[in-house]
């Protein structure tokens, strides 16, 4: 036989958590992806993809409340959100670590100035529990806007791990054309893409409704032919626990949401194609055998990180720098010196400082 160049296998099971944690429940909600974390270990997955803000869940009743009929839940909402410092999120981090599981975890983040300010983020957790990235979403959609800030570019990079190239967007960014281009120009392999349970965008009982999972099902295929990437899509699961604590147990509310097309979660491969079932009804692992070396041919037809670009012809700047809302300047600054009332300088600036 002739001698075959040896290749290291690129093969490896990956897994979208189809689920939804308890909602409003911060706690609840970390046990549940612990929970999710080793059944994915002990099924051999070495990367799996929670839903958008899995904990504490997904405003959705800025979509079927008034503003001034939702700062109840605005409160729970902000209590339970998390902070990557702090133990319960590390309790995440320790669990990825214990069962040797990539984690990609979209919660909402609270900052640590304010306990009002929040972001709709995903996080990129290693095998060995280190917290290698949080991406903000950029721009809240619609009514997410009366509960989450803009977020930055700080977290939006693909990060070079042991299993490969991995990046992320959340929700409405998948279909963002520059978002998904840095993904694509810093040669993304796997991209997880995470979704609510449901998006009441019109009223389902008197309209058409939106079909989440439609949309979800080409954004994934158009984002996996042009990168040439496989994606995990992580959606929540609507179950009676999130129907009733987001309605606020008006009937007229929770049939509305029971009303609108319920959210999906697959893997598909980077010619557009699904590799796994589309899990919508029922709770579990969508898992999927993925083969790395297989986007090596494909980069040949396009190649976005390569001879496709054209960065002669366009050129794209991205400010990855994490924006403050006070800049503190600290006494010992050559730039907070006194100067002296005599001096010229004083004159000039009106203050006795510069």
């Amino acid at each position: 036989m002739p001698n075959q160049e040896h290749r290291p296998s690129r093969s490896f099971v990956v897994a979208a958590a189809h689920a939804s944690a308890p909602a409003l429940d911060r706690d609840a909600g970390v046990s549940k992806a612990c929970k999710l974390i080793a059944e994915a270990g002990a099924a051999g997955v070495r990367l799996l993809v929670f839903s958008e803000s899995f904990i504490p869940g997904f405003p959705i009743w800025n979509g079927i409340f008034a503003p001034i009929d939702g700062h109840k839940l605005f409160r729970r909402f902000a209590e339970n959100a998390l902070r990557p410092d702090q133990r319960p999120f590390r309790d995440i981090m320790n669990a990825a670590a214990r069962h040797k599981v990539f984690v990609s975890l979209g919660f909402c983040e609270v900052s640590e100035r304010s306990p009002g300010r929040l972001w709709n983020s995903q996080a990129l957790i290693s095998d060995e529990g280190e917290l290698l990235n949080v991406h903000r979403k950029l721009v809240p959609t619609f009514y997410e806007q009366l509960t989450w800030d803009r977020g930055d570019a700080a977290g939006l990079r693909v990060l070079d791990t042991s299993i490969g190239k991995i990046g992320g967007l959340i929700c409405g960014e998948n279909n963002n054309p520059l978002a998904r281009y840095v993904m694509m120009g810093e040669g993304e392999e796997i991209h997880c893409a995470c979704y609510p349970a449901v998006w009441p965008f019109r009223n389902p009982i008197t309209a058409a409704p939106y079909d989440l999972r439609e949309a979800i099902r080409f954004r994934a295929a158009a984002h996996s032919f042009e990168a040439k990437v496989f994606t995990i899509v992580s959606a929540g699961m609507v179950d009676d626990n999130l129907i009733e604590v987001f309605s606020d147990h008006d009937p007229e509310k929770a049939a509305i949401l029971r009303a609108c097309p319920p959210a999906c979660s697959m893997i598909v491969g980077p010619d557009g194609e699904l590799i796994s079932e589309i899990r919508q009804d029922e709770e579990g692992l969508v898992l999927a055998e993925i083969d790395l070396t297989s986007l090596v041919e494909l980069k040949r037809h396009h190649d976005m990180a390569g001879y496709y670009c054209r960065s002669d012809l366009f050129h794209v700047q991205l400010a990855r720098q994490r924006g403050e809302v006070l800049e503190v300047m600290e006494s010992d600054d050559p730039a907070m010196r006194l100067v002296p009332e005599d001096s010229p300088e004083f004159g000039l600036n009106g203050a006795s400082c510069i």
